[in-house]
């Protein structure tokens, strides 16, 4: 319709001017200023005119064909007599497509999707049904028509598949370098397996030496350490002091070893280098000692502390100086036995501070909540 639209006002243009030439070199001997005016705007008018007419016929002509060429359902009477010249094969194909459809739309889920054994029953009861575009409802047909091209792809790739067993054209003794060679060298890959056959004067494609080292892979051992492992050969301790306060607001000072299987705690009122060194000798009894102790700068600790640690085999790590995540396994336990422990209980004296510490971390491992420790040993 757009076509005949322009076709249509390419005309009238071609009329309209030729007419006005002809009037304007009519009148132009007579009087050649007003009557040029007045004939100019009048020829205006009746081309305005007719462009609108126009238009607005065309435009109700092309609706008028949309509508008839629109499709329309067929009523009940029709469809019944549509059916009944209908053969007894087709309606029984039409109507097992339906169900199926109908079996898609009823499950409960946001959006249905047809599975692959689905999807070929459709297009099979499409190849054999000749009003099949008819019968879709949830699919259109060109959605069909990609399955079954899909179907057709998949079923000449099974019949062009190679039955036959192929033929190793290199000698074994080449097959079995190859492997050994992709073995010993893990980080090696194809190209260069075979620049280094090549040295050999021997020519094998890449292709060839990526099927043998396939057959020929096996599952690469993990590098390194794993995490028990690791913690088994290079157990690490940590310490460091956590002070509290009574009801009176007198200092308590609780000295803590963590590690990573085992916690160890003492509690006294005056921390000295003698004290805390004999804290580290208890939580190390026999010689059962870690590799290394990462302690702070305080002094509370001192000389007599790392007489103690170098006693038993240990190196100590000091952190630098307001440097808390270098000691953050310990800085962590200590924020979660304040947490949980500490500002839930006033200490009175020394004596109960030590159950305020000890007793609820028990209670919380044997109970199965969220655990803030390990079981803690008490030393005076």
């Amino acid at each position: 319709m757009n076509a005949i639209t322009l076709m249509a006002y390419k005309q009238i243009s071609v009329v309209a001017t030729s007419l006005l030439r002809r009037r304007i070199g009519e009148d132009f001997t007579d009087d050649k200023g007003l009557k040029l005016g007045l004939v100019s705007a009048q020829m205006g008018l009746v081309f305005s005119g007719v462009i609108a007419k126009l238009r607005s016929f065309l435009g109700n002509a092309a609706k008028a064909v949309r509508e008839a060429l629109r499709v329309r359902p067929c009523s009940v009477v029709a469809g019944l007599a549509a059916d009944l010249l209908r053969s007894r094969s087709e309606l029984v194909a039409e109507n097992a497509l339906l169900r199926q459809q109908l079996i898609v739309a009823a499950r409960k889920v946001k959006k249905p999707a047809f599975q692959r054994h689905e999807r070929t029953l459709i297009t099979l009861l499409a190849a054999v049904l000749p009003r099949w575009r008819d019968a879709l409802l949830l699919v259109k047909p060109e959605t069909v028509l990609r399955w079954r091209s899909e179907g057709f792809r998949m079923l000449w790739r099974w019949k062009s598949r190679s039955t036959k067993t192929p033929v190793c054209r290199i000698s074994p003794d080449v097959v079995e370098l190859i492997r050994r060679m992709a073995n010993e060298n893990r980080l090696w890959g194809a190209e260069c397996l075979r620049g280094e056959l090549l040295k050999l004067g021997i020519h094998v494609a890449k292709r060839t030496i990526q099927r043998h080292m396939r057959a020929s892979h096996r599952a690469m051992p993990p590098r390194g350490q794993r995490r028990h492992t690791f913690l088994r050969n290079h157990t690490v301790w940590a310490c460091d002091f956590l002070q509290v306060y009574d009801v009176w607001f007198r200092p308590i000072f609780a000295f803590f070893i963590v590690d990573i299987n085992i916690k160890h705690v003492g509690i006294t009122r005056h921390p000295t280098g003698q004290w805390t060194a004999q804290q580290l000798r208890e939580a190390t009894p026999f010689g059962a000692a870690p590799q290394f102790i990462i302690r702070d700068n305080d002094g509370k600790f001192g000389a007599d502390f790392d007489r103690a640690a170098k006693g038993a085999g240990m190196r100590v790590l000091r952190t630098a100086v307001q440097a808390p995540p270098m000691n953050s396994v310990c800085e962590r336990f200590l924020g979660s036995v304040r947490r949980e422990c500490l500002l839930r209980v006033a200490v009175n004296t020394r004596f109960s501070a030590d159950p305020a510490v000890s007793r609820p971390v028990l209670r919380g491992r044997a109970s199965g909540r969220r655990r803030i420790a390990h079981p803690i040993l008490v030393h005076w």
